[in-house]
């Protein structure tokens, strides 16, 4: 029971970082000129990559934060900050600007990274797998997050009918306050643990 609660008490956080509601608006976008199956199957593909830099980041990005000596504050911090400027642009979007800068047919980028897994997501994966007592754990949570956005991506010119406009913006602005809440206790985290070193 415990372990789910810290599962659940992870993927919550992962799942608004991935933000699919306004990815799913942008994939859509870029791929206009497909057909809605040949769209799912590319979002589908993209997901998929972006799992696997998610997990890839997990198991390895220790090892890349002790090769370039960056500490756990650093990381802290830095993730909050680019968490508090996500969750902003979630609360106040701006144009995306046009579309045809993309290619048609996007390859890893821009969909699987970095609109899924974006710095933000992969500093705070990295920085909950310092922090949890299982690496299985963080991958179910992971998981869970991954699954739940691709589920609305692939599935959200349906769920946009039912909650149309106005419903879509209004759940976006609530993930970003509740990101900005996220984001201001990672900043809290980091500012603590950096000043534990100086004592």
């Amino acid at each position: 029971m415990q372990s789910f609660k810290e599962i659940l008490e992870l993927s919550i956080p992962l799942f608004l970082i991935m933000d699919p509601f306004a990815n799913s608006t942008a994939c859509i976008a870029i791929l206009k000129d497909y057909q809605s199956t040949v769209q799912r199957k590319i979002i589908l593909r993209e997901m998929v990559i972006a799992l696997g830099i998610m997990i890839l980041f997990q198991f390895f990005g220790s090892f890349l934060l002790g090769l370039l000596s960056i500490d756990n504050s650093t990381l802290r911090i830095a993730g909050g900050i680019i968490l508090f400027i996500i969750s902003l642009k979630l609360i106040f979007p701006e144009d995306m600007g046009t579309i045809s800068q993309y290619e048609k047919d996007p390859f890893i980028v821009p969909i699987a990274t970095p609109f899924i897994a974006g710095p933000s997501l992969l500093a705070a994966i990295m920085l909950y797998s310092k922090k949890v007592s299982s690496q299985i754990e963080l991958f179910v949570a992971v998981f869970i997050a991954w699954a739940s956005s691709l589920i609305i991506m692939l599935f959200f010119t349906k769920l946009k009918y039912i909650l149309k406009q106005r419903g879509t913006k209004a759940i976006e602005r609530l993930m970003g306050l509740i990101l900005v809440l996220l984001a201001v206790q990672m900043l809290e985290q980091g500012i603590r643990y950096f000043l534990d070193t100086l004592k």
